[in-house]
């Protein structure tokens, strides 16, 4: 009995050890395919977080740039004087005085037509003032003047030596504190000999000279 038992054991003794190899070898196929799959799915996962990091960052990038862009095709004027809505406004740099007349809710009826150029291009920081009418201002429309400056009247220019607060807060650029820096400084010195007197005024430097100059005179 025992002797048949050996006998089938040293029979079957190599397909044993075939089969026992091949468990070994499907067992390791088994581990090395699934430490593959985790390799993949690290680095799916990966990939993935770099993506959406990139596309973040090409996001803000792109935000950044647009709202750069934005910014730097806008002006910021100071409607005020005889309009519905006075306040400060943000505009295309493309926009007129009449865009900015809109922004405003449109003039009232007190307003003097006369007294605001409405095709005028507007500039960074302008003060766009409505007079009333009645008021001493600069007809900019037919370039004659409501003032009693004759200079000022054939030109259609605002005479340093003779224009009245109103009358300076018609130019853009020019608000009701830097009209009344430049009649104090009249008041204290005396006339202005020339345009270029007017960079002795606080707060007026060379570009803002430069600007003002088309639209100013002396006597």
């Amino acid at each position: 009995m025992i002797e048949n038992v050996l006998e089938k054991i040293k029979q079957y003794k190599l397909a044993l050890v075939i089969a026992l190899i091949g468990l070994v070898i499907a067992g390791f196929m088994i581990l090395q395919r699934e430490q593959k799959q985790e390799n993949n799915i690290q680095q799916l996962m990966e990939q993935t977080s770099y993506s959406s990091s990139s596309t973040t960052e090409k996001s803000k990038q792109r935000s950044e740039s647009d709202q750069g862009d934005k910014n730097e095709g806008m002006v910021t004027v100071d409607v005020k004087g005889a309009v519905k809505k006075p306040g400060v406004y943000q505009l295309k740099s493309s926009s007129r005085v009449h865009d900015a007349l809109v922004k405003a809710g449109g003039m009232t009826d007190e307003a003097d037509l006369k007294s605001i150029n409405q095709a005028q291009k507007l500039v960074d920081e302008a003060v766009v003032y409505v007079a009333k009418v009645g008021e001493n201002v600069v007809d900019v429309t037919t370039n004659t003047s409501t003032s009693n400056a004759t200079s000022q009247a054939k030109a259609g220019l605002v005479n340093l030596n003779t224009a009245t607060e109103a009358d300076f807060q018609t130019i853009s650029g020019i608000g009701q504190k830097r009209a009344q820096d430049i009649i104090a400084y009249r008041e204290a010195n005396g006339k202005f000999k020339s345009v270029d007197d007017l960079k002795n005024v606080t707060g007026i430097g060379a570009k803002t000279l430069e600007k003002l100059k088309e639209y100013v005179t002396v006597d």
